[in-house]
């Protein structure tokens, strides 16, 4: 086995761990369950231990109220699961920062979100082409990159077809205003014309 700890300039730390079996990752996973701001991730042997900074849980949150306010001023019933496992069982094992169903709770969210501040480790769209997620979206640096699962694997795409009369741009760009206020009356305003 193996280990390497990497760190970035926005305090957020990263241990990547291989050969693993499952039975260890849960042990692991066990280990993390009380533990605020850590992430436990499984995929095929490799497991990655993640502690976020500030910084990514203020992006991942701000994320996650837009998203939450567009499907209420569209009245798009939805499921918020934010970052609950996702697995499948001796192979991957994810926590997005953010995830929904649509309508209601289902075993493999609609939509999962992932802050990117470090790199390194697993290719995280793998984990999520294990799981069968239908739509994964990636915030790192200011901008969204967005991917939909076609016949086992993901392709890039522009707009997302999960919801299709969401503008990523404008979504980008209040994520990054600095009034939390401001970025949703804005975002509001944008989305109800």
């Amino acid at each position: 086995m193996n280990s390497r700890l990497l760190h970035n300039p926005t305090q957020d730390k990263q241990i990547v761990q291989h050969g693993i079996t499952w039975q260890q990752f849960k042990l692991i996973q066990e280990g993390f369950a009380n533990s605020p701001g850590i992430r436990v991730f499984y995929y095929k042997g490799i497991v990655e231990i993640l502690s976020v900074s500030p910084e990514h849980e203020i992006f991942k949150s701000i994320i996650g109220l837009l998203i939450e306010t567009f499907f209420v001023e569209k009245g798009i019933e939805f499921t918020p699961t934010g970052s609950m496992n996702q697995e499948r069982e001796k192979e991957v094992s994810v926590q997005a920062d953010e995830s929904y169903c649509i309508g209601e709770l289902k075993a493999i969210p609609d939509l999962s979100i992932e802050v990117v501040f470090t790199s390194g480790g697993v290719d995280k769209i793998e984990r999520y082409r294990a799981l069968g997620v239908p739509e994964v979206w990636f915030w790192e640096d200011g901008l969204f990159t967005l991917y939909r699962l076609r016949n086992e694997n993901y392709q890039r795409i522009e707009r997302s077809e999960l919801l299709p009369d969401l503008d990523i741009n404008l979504l980008a760009r209040c994520v990054l205003m600095s009034s939390r206020v401001e970025a949703v009356r804005e975002f509001r305003r944008a989305i109800t014309f």
